[in-house]
């Protein structure tokens, strides 16, 4: 029985999510520099070859990732929003996927100087925040990279410091009721911080 183009498409599509879930977790437990091809290619299933073959090796593969989570950003990290309700935003979002923060914070460990891409894309985050002051959104008195540090480690805190969210919370940092109720609370913080 020949089978259709679209079947075949359809399953290297299939192939290739597997692969980017596997991925994702074992980035997730280990970080870029712990992880192995073979393992990911173990987690999904499928030989070794077919990594390099649809995302060119593992720094290829990581770039998916990285796109992937910048896509899921963009339907939530509207600029408009104010301050307390983007970074609400992100809490959810790392509590709805804890991978992907995880990804993030191994990044930080790694030995070496950051992608020159992240370091625009941090520097676009302190002038929106320097904006934001100048509209009123953050005190004078408070440096826009202190901030954008601040908020970040807020935002991270169930994936970066689950231990710390168990010890106060007495819940489970992955959970939707830890996620709502602390967003809600980094909401209410940066809402007052605001108000002056």
């Amino acid at each position: 029985m020949r089978r259709e183009p679209e079947d075949k498409q359809r399953d290297a599509e299939r192939t290739k999510q597997r692969i980017v879930q596997a991925a994702v977790e074992e980035f997730a437990a280990k970080g870029f520099a712990g992880a192995r091809v073979s393992a990911i290619a173990d987690r999904a299933g499928v030989n070794k070859q077919l990594i390099s073959y649809y995302f060119g090796g593992k720094e290829g593969l990581y770039r998916e990732l990285t796109s992937q989570w910048q896509s899921t950003e963009s339907g939530f990290a509207d600029p408009s929003l104010s301050l307390g309700e983007l970074v609400a935003g992100y809490v959810r979002a790392n509590a709805a996927n804890p991978a992907f923060g995880k990804l993030l914070v191994w990044e930080g460990l790694r030995e070496g100087e950051p992608a020159q891409e992240f370091v625009a894309d941090m520097r676009r985050n302190v002038e929106a925040l320097r904006e934001r002051q100048r509209l009123g959104e953050l005190p004078p008195s408070l440096e826009p990279e202190a901030v954008l540090v601040a908020l970040f480690a807020m935002a991270a805190a169930g994936v970066a410091f689950p231990q710390i969210v168990r010890a106060v919370y007495g819940e489970d940092p992955a959970s939707p009721e830890f996620a709502e109720r602390y967003a809600a609370q980094v909401e209410a913080l940066l809402g007052a911080l605001a108000a002056g």
